[in-house]
């Protein structure tokens, strides 16, 4: 399977009162570990995306929580792209302590890409072939 690995320093900014890592947290990781993933394995950055007038929201997420991160401790990201149809593309995201590999969550984000000015959905193949052909070539290998 094609994935990268991202690693992330949990800072005290990032905990609750518990002492655990704020659950929103976790999706500003996932989104360092998606742009790190299509940088490193696909060779494509969203800021190119971007400046050719195209987005790429979240349309769907979903997190299942294991054991909690905390303050102080490293963790590492693990990030692969899941699925891919042509107009939607979803990634698949697992962290874990760096130093046991406990899972802290596992989890999924699912993308559409749209046109910036008016979020009109566009399919990839058409408008994007570069992103068309790497999203393919990945799930080949994966």
């Amino acid at each position: 399977m094609l994935y990268t690995e991202t690693k992330i320093e949990v800072r005290y900014a990032e905990t609750d009162q518990m002492g655990v890592v704020y659950h929103a947290n976790y999706l500003v990781w996932m989104e360092l570990g998606r742009n790190h993933f299509i940088e490193e394995s696909l060779g494509l950055r969203y800021y190119d995306m971007e400046q050719l007038g195209f987005l790429s929201p979240v349309i769907d997420v979903s997190i299942h929580y294991g054991k909690p991160l905390r303050y102080g401790k490293e963790a590492i990201v693990k990030t692969w792209l899941l699925a891919y149809d042509g107009l939607r593309v979803t990634y698949g995201y697992e962290i874990c302590y760096a130093d046991s590999g406990e899972i802290a969550i596992t989890g999924e984000t699912k993308h559409v890409c749209v046109t910036k000015d008016d979020f009109k959905p566009v399919a990839l193949k058409r408008e994007l072939k570069d992103w068309h052909e790497k999203y393919l070539q990945a799930l080949e290998e994966g």
